[in-house]
């Protein structure tokens, strides 16, 4: 068994196997690339709302300050294993890195609230989210109702 192989990888992950990184010889430490798991395992086939969810919990506990803690590889496999909400293994693919440029209007607002966030992943928030969900956004953050009105047309 390849402990190093991403399907392997992502299973640990899904699993919460905190004790995944300990279990890693110092070899494979060394080629275990936290990183790669932040990308694969901010995208999982499912339902739209495992989806959503899986990309949200990924950039609210884990992409804001995982580069801040790049010198703790543990901390940062102890960080991603808190993104599974427990329901058992799925498959995940790969976050492809775009530029900040995103295709519709409400996806372009996401990065506006979002900055942190990459364009992909914002079109793809954009997509999942009800308008009911985007309208609660923007008033949680203080927009006038002609400026919710606007950004819902």
């Amino acid at each position: 068994m390849n402990k190093l192989d991403i399907g392997y990888e992502m299973a640990q992950l899904d699993l919460r196997n905190r004790e995944f990184y300990d279990e890693l010889n110092d070899e494979e430490r060394k080629k275990f690339s936290t990183y790669l798991m932040l990308r694969w395992g901010s995208v999982v086939n499912g339902i739209p709302e495992l989806q959503q969810y899986y990309l949200q919990a990924m950039n609210e506990r884990v992409n804001k300050r995982f580069f801040d803690i790049n010198k703790h590889p543990k901390l940062q496999w102890l960080l991603l294993t808190t993104v599974s909400p427990n329901m058992g293994k799925h498959r995940h693919e790969w976050m492809a890195y775009s530029g900040k440029t995103a295709k519709n209007k409400r996806a372009q607002k996401m990065l506006e609230l979002y900055p942190h966030i990459k364009s992909d992943e914002a079109e793809l928030l954009a997509d999942k989210i009800t308008d009911e969900q985007y309208k609660g956004m923007l008033v949680e953050r203080g927009y006038s109702d002609k400026e919710i009105k606007e950004a819902l047309k």
